[in-house]
């Protein structure tokens, strides 16, 4: 990688030509076919890439299962410098998009470049900050997710009986039941044991009963209706972050046609 496509890098952009060809005597250039892994989250990260061409995805596994793309990098652009300044494991992975020539620059080159010229330092913070910025931006943004399970998750034990048991007074088989014991009480009361039935007509106790069911039954009934609001203004809430969230990927498509359509003009 010659001076003038390390100056091209807006990381080593205030550099002056000694300074670059330094740093270029220290990197190592490789060839990737297209979908090669360069790095999988978990793999030392001892080193930072700088892509002369071809594209390079950045990505991550969510808890779901679902890959997610956290950034994808062209000519002029580096990655994997995180892991490599503090020594940690990679935390996402790395796939060539396109056929790639990638420059490699070790840990140890990097801090003892960094410990010469430090006008590179404030650089890489400020590049390292944009790209949290984006990435935060990306995660705050993926809402494509189940309402069902999101509510699931947040309901008690005492949530989950309310609306069981509104769903079951609310049923077919509530009115059934309803049906068949009045009937055996007025029957067993009024006929099997005659006279001496421990609730004769008109049947006081069976009226404090049905109040005591009707008392309860309100409150679970609303408790469950409580429920139901608070999925709903969840929903609301989900489909509000997913159209922002398609806004942007919009605005950023339309960009990236205007950037082609430049491109073309140019040419």
């Amino acid at each position: 990688m010659d001076v003038a496509t390390l100056r091209s890098v807006p990381l080593f952009a205030s550099l002056d030509s000694k300074a670059t060809a330094e740093l270029g005597r220290c990197l190592t250039i490789d060839d990737y076919p297209s979908s090669a892994v360069i790095f999988r989250a978990g793999d030392p990260g001892d080193s930072m890439y700088l892509i002369d061409i071809g594209k390079v995805c950045i990505n991550i596994t969510d808890a779901d299962g679902q890959v997610v793309t956290l950034a994808e990098f062209g000519p002029g652009e580096f990655f994997g410098d995180m892991s490599m300044l503090d020594g940690h494991r990679r935390s996402a992975n790395a796939t060539v998009m396109e056929h790639a020539r990638l420059a490699k620059l070790t840990r140890d080159d990097f801090l003892s470049f960094m410990a010469s010229d430090q006008r590179i330092t404030l650089e890489l913070l400020t590049a390292l900050t944009q790209r949290l910025r984006r990435t935060d931006d990306l995660l705050r943004h993926r809402v494509s997710r189940n309402v069902n399970e999101e509510a699931a998750a947040r309901f008690t034990f005492a949530d989950r009986a309310a609306d069981k048991m509104a769903e079951f007074g609310g049923s077919w088989k509530f009115i059934g039941f309803s049906i068949a014991f009045l009937v055996c009480w007025v029957l067993l009361n009024s006929w099997l044991l005659m006279d001496k039935g421990f609730d004769p007509y008109p049947y006081v106790l069976l009226n404090l009963v049905l109040g005591m069911i009707v008392g309860l039954q309100a409150p679970i009934i609303i408790m469950s209706q409580n429920r139901q609001a608070e999925k709903d203004r969840l929903r609301a809430n989900l489909d509000y972050q997913l159209n922002l969230k398609n806004e942007l990927l919009l605005s950023d498509i339309i960009r990236r046609l205007d950037e082609l359509a430049k491109r073309k003009s140019r040419e």
